[in-house]
């Protein structure tokens, strides 16, 4: 579990005092890249971890500094893997853990140091509710209870009984084998298998959950980057997918990329404006993803989708135009 990674490199560190991201990984046997995310992770929480660089350079924690970490019951050490993003503790049911394991953070931290904690921790923020447009990030909600049972169900190994609402179907109680828990863009997943075939269960649609006394079947071990990039990889080649040719403002690109499934192509045309083929899930997706775009984004093909568009626009202008 990451979060004895984390306890351990804080003894390493308070015992040995100053070492390089090399020999951290090579004594809790991870690679460097990973030692580094759980520096990160650390300082987020409020351990004051500090980086020297040069030739003799290498992590150090500040003198003094005392904690004692035994303390965290089994909520707030998971709430530490996710410490680097509150959107994260709270997709997955443990925000009021994490703010209990931050407080013990800083009691833990000698009188000298709570002050200056306190004055760093008002001068960050982390995923605010809006961005600079005021548009407002909502996250999506999934009862505490439901998520308490879905973490249980995963950790324990157990096989897991869900009511789930798929798209356009109605709810059903489904048995399945759950492999782990992943957050996308304040969006929560639960991935498992069923039957022995692969399943990706989005939590906001999970109604009601309980663990079952069997074992799940599946691996002793997982690789969940892994096991979500093949998921993707599924989900962007299944389905009725579409192929659309779209000339788009450059300043919208990323809004239209933000919404495709994938980039087959692109290239400049001659006015600066960007020629991309790209791929959305259907028919609806490809329309719905171009209408948000207005006049900044033109379909060239297919021909259905010029068509589907024009219509809409078509019913728009008839609705807003002047009244007899």
């Amino acid at each position: 579990m990451r979060a004895d990674r984390l306890v351990s490199l804080v003894l390493l560190l308070r015992q040995r005092g100053r070492l390089t991201a090399a020999e951290l990984a090579d004594e809790l046997e991870v690679s460097t890249r990973t030692v580094l995310r759980d520096i990160e992770a650390l300082s987020v929480a409020g351990v004051p971890v500090f980086a020297e660089r040069g030739r003799h350079g290498g992590f150090a924690l500040l003198p003094g500094f005392r904690t004692e970490l035994t303390g965290l019951n089994h909520d707030e050490a998971l709430a530490l893997l996710v410490a680097g993003s509150r959107r994260g503790a709270q997709a997955f049911g443990l925000g009021s853990a994490l703010a209990s394991a931050m407080l013990k953070v800083v009691d833990a931290l000698p009188a000298s140091y709570r002050d200056t904690a306190a004055d760093v921790a008002e001068r960050l923020l982390i995923d605010p509710e809006t961005d600079l447009l005021s548009r407002r990030l909502v996250a999506e909600e999934v009862p505490g209870t439901v998520l308490a049972e879905i973490r249980r169900a995963v950790f324990a190994g157990n096989k897991l009984s869900i009511h789930y609402a798929a798209v356009d179907q109605t709810p059903k109680w489904r048995t399945v084998d759950p492999i782990g828990l992943v957050i996308v863009r304040d969006r929560g997943y639960l991935l498992a298998t069923r039957s022995g075939a692969d399943r990706t269960y989005r939590l906001s649609r999970v109604l009601a959950a309980k663990e079952l006394p069997e074992p799940a079947q599946r691996p002793d071990r997982v690789d969940l980057d892994l096991a979500w990039q093949e998921r993707s990889t599924q989900f962007r080649t299944g389905g009725d997918q579409v192929t659309v040719l779209v000339r788009v403002n450059p300043a919208r690109r990323e809004d239209l990329l933000g919404n495709a499934l994938a980039v087959c192509a692109e290239e400049t045309d001659a006015d600066g404006w960007l020629r991309l083929e790209v791929t959305f899930q259907d028919s609806r997706h490809a329309e719905w993803a171009l209408w948000q775009l207005t006049t900044d984004a033109e379909a060239l093909a297919p021909q259905w989708l010029r068509t589907s568009l024009r219509n809409r626009a078509a019913a728009i202008a008839t609705r807003y135009g002047v009244s007899s």
